[in-house]
């Protein structure tokens, strides 16, 4: 079970088409006109509720700012790769995980996917992030619908993504060739490496082409989470001069 807090994250959560909200929490007494908000909404869903002590609401944060509520959610519904493909709108964009390992990321990710309209994001089972409350509340309610797909291994589902036309573009920050040189008209998929040491090595070999984003000043590279939002606004910008952007 995840757990979602913050005003914000559990307004998402309740608005969240899809989103399975099993229990909402509010800090007894606590007068806010947004939890009251909340609590309509909470009831309008017919979502239990509990009001309890801020110190109860504190344990079940780990001390994280909760800003009085606190809610349940079964853990983020996933499927697999295929029935997210089939899904995908022509001309076809996901992200492909590496060993994101802070949950932080992996929720800005999953929040940046959703944002920029990509149609999924495939993370492994193993060598990931759990999906968990932190990566629900860093996505700021948008792992609520955002579609994510498991995979065991991350070759077979590169090989999976290829058979099914889609060319895979490793971002690495060493690559020599700049994001924008890249043509994102196609089907694509991004693939972005872990916080350390990037894309693992036989997944690199399986990239079609590798790509960086150019960086100006003393810091090397780019956090996973900013490279990922710059990458898909990338896309986003060439499919739109094009015309080719998503049909629904």
């Amino acid at each position: 079970m995840a757990l979602v807090y913050g005003i914000n994250a559990v307004l998402e959560a309740l608005q969240a088409r899809g989103a399975r909200v099993e229990r909402v929490s509010v800090e007894r007494g606590r007068r806010n006109p947004r939890l009251r908000e909340i609590v309509e909404l909470a009831r309008g869903r017919r979502v239990p509720i509990a009001f309890e002590e801020r110190a109860w609401l504190d344990r079940k944060a780990g001390g994280e700012r909760h800003q009085g509520v606190v809610c349940q959610l079964a853990e983020i519904e996933t499927g697999d790769v295929e029935d997210l493909l089939a899904q995908a709108r022509a001309p076809g964009l996901v992200l492909v995980l590496d060993g994101i390992e802070d949950p932080h990321n992996l929720g800005a990710i999953l929040r940046s996917a959703e944002v920029a309209g990509a149609d999924g994001v495939l993370v492994p089972r193993r060598r990931s992030a759990g999906l968990t409350g932190s990566v629900v509340k860093a996505s700021a309610g948008a792992a609520a619908h955002v579609r994510v797909a498991r995979f065991g291994n991350t070759v077979a589902a590169l090989e999976l993504l290829k058979a099914k036309g889609y060319w895979i573009a490793g971002l690495q920050a060493e690559a020599p060739r700049p994001l924008w040189e890249a043509d994102f008209t196609v089907p694509t998929a991004l693939v972005l490496g872990g916080e350390g040491g990037g894309l693992h090595r036989l997944v690199r070999e399986r990239c079609d082409f590798l790509v960086g984003i150019p960086v100006r000043g003393r810091v090397s590279s780019h956090n996973v989470s900013v490279a990922a939002g710059i990458a898909l606004y990338e896309v986003l910008r060439q499919r739109e001069r094009a015309g080719s952007s998503p049909q629904t």
